[in-house]
């Protein structure tokens, strides 16, 4: 293992990983908001928009994220309009993860016994009360597992973003062993990187579920 070269290239991965957490917050803060809209649209059943909110969780969900960033990048010029490959990257990982962020919130919220939504009706609460006053309280602790998890799963799919030239933490790698012929040193350094970026986001998670009690809010 050859620790100065290791060292000389340091400032490319911090670079790199710039890139690719500021990618990754974008599209995991957009899929978060998305997926929770979408949520409550498949919790209530709202006509007509419920059907296209299940039509597009399963297209999202059983489609790779490589394939839609192609047809973002690649596809979308040939119709005219042609689109920056940090705004394709940003709106692939969009479109992925907010139909895993609606999936999570839907199915923390059906945790939320019948019976109280029931009693929320019955004393004339609408909708947005029933959301703010039962759903939300009891729903969101639950969430936050699988959340933290679907975040997880996407900066590390990130990766996938070298295939259209963003010099991400993986181009990054695979020009430096290209240049220099050094497969381990900078595979290494590559698993390092992700290690960086995703045990805080791990650790934060933890805090995270222990602040609002998760360990006694399951069912």
């Amino acid at each position: 293992m050859d620790f100065a070269i290791i060292k000389e290239n340091i400032p490319q991965y911090v670079t790199a990983m710039k890139i690719t957490l500021g990618l990754g917050l974008a599209g995991i803060v957009l899929s978060i908001i998305i997926g929770f809209l979408i949520a409550l649209v498949r919790y209530f059943k709202v006509p007509l928009i419920n059907r296209l909110a299940i039509m597009y969780t399963e297209l999202s969900r059983n489609t790779p994220l490589l394939i839609q960033i192609f047809f973002l990048y690649y596809g979308l010029p040939k119709i005219g309009l042609p689109i920056d490959k940090n705004v394709a990257a940003i709106i692939g990982l969009t479109f992925l993860g907010a139909a895993y962020m609606a999936e999570s919130f839907r199915s923390s919220f059906e945790y939320v016994p019948k019976i109280q939504i029931e009693s929320g009706k019955s004393i004339g609460f609408n909708q947005y009360q029933l959301t703010k006053e039962i759903i939300l309280p009891q729903g969101l602790p639950l969430a936050v597992p699988s959340i933290g998890a679907n975040c997880i799963f996407l900066l590390k799919e990130t990766s996938v973003f070298s295939a259209i030239a963003i010099m991400d933490l993986t181009n990054t790698t695979r020009d430096l062993i290209g240049m220099f012929y050094m497969t381990r040193e900078f595979l290494f350094m590559l698993v390092i990187s992700y290690a960086v970026l995703i045990l805080p986001i791990v650790l934060l998670i933890y805090l995270l579920e222990r602040s609002v009690g998760y360990e006694n809010r399951r069912v």
